[in-house]
């Protein structure tokens, strides 16, 4: 065994000395964010709580919402735009602008602002269209892109081309398809031509004979197309 000298034991007696205020200086670390950490973490708690709590809030609006408005989408169907707006109040059935009021952020909230939207541009009341229309959001791309092009339509009997080209070309490039597409492409080409645009609105045609050669819409596209470029070829 090595003799035990003064030198090391006053080297042996200095680690012990450092590792204690290793020590020290660790449960004072704890010490120092133990508290806020438990903090945070109860705020993590309460927000994952709320969270939940919103989502299930959100659920079950959105099943009540779906309820109330069965008659008023039937009075829709049936063209009895008024009943289907506000309702019967005497017979507690809901219009459909007071569902999408009330229940703003549910997808039948935004379903019934679709339909009030709808019937507000039918009724020539182009602002309060806009304005419910583009409450509704949806990743359906049917009904999405429909709801673009309607509020294209408001802004187009306002005379403001410039949001209703805004909104047209936003219904004609999302989640294109043969169905729907070439309709709202004639829409934007055709507020093109107001504006006397005649290039992008021999694209906006052009687009209808190149992507979507089976739709319906083609004939008059190229009938269109060829009307724009002789415009385009006398501005010159």
């Amino acid at each position: 065994m090595a003799e035990l000298t003064e030198k090391s034991a006053t080297d042996k007696a200095q680690k012990v000395v450092e590792q204690k205020k290793q020590q020290l200086s660790a449960e004072e670390m704890l010490e120092k964010y133990q508290k806020p950490a438990l903090i945070g973490l109860g705020v993590l708690v309460a927000i994952v709580a709320a969270f939940s709590f919103y989502m299930y809030n959100q659920s079950q609006n959105d099943l009540k919402a779906q309820a109330e408005m069965y008659q008023a989408v039937f009075y829709f169907e049936q063209d009895s735009l008024d009943l289907a707006l506000k309702g019967i109040e005497k017979k507690d059935i809901r219009g459909l602008q007071d569902i999408a009021d009330e229940y703003t952020g549910t997808k039948a909230g935004k379903l019934a602002s679709f339909y009030t939207g709808i019937i507000y541009l039918r009724k020539g009341k182009y602002e309060d269209a806009i304005s419910y229309l583009e409450k509704y959001d949806s990743e359906e791309g049917l009904y999405q892109a429909r709801a673009w092009s309607l509020i294209g339509d408001a802004y187009s009997e306002l005379n403001d081309s410039e949001n209703a080209i805004k909104f047209y070309k936003k219904a004609s490039d999302y989640k294109a398809n043969e169905q729907i597409t070439p309709s709202y492409l004639m829409k934007l080409g055709l507020q093109y031509e107001l504006n006397k645009d005649w290039k992008d609105a021999g694209e906006a045609y052009d687009r209808i004979i190149k992507e979507f050669p089976k739709a319906q819409e083609v004939g008059d596209a190229k009938k269109y197309k060829a009307k724009v470029l002789q415009a385009l070829l006398a501005s010159e």
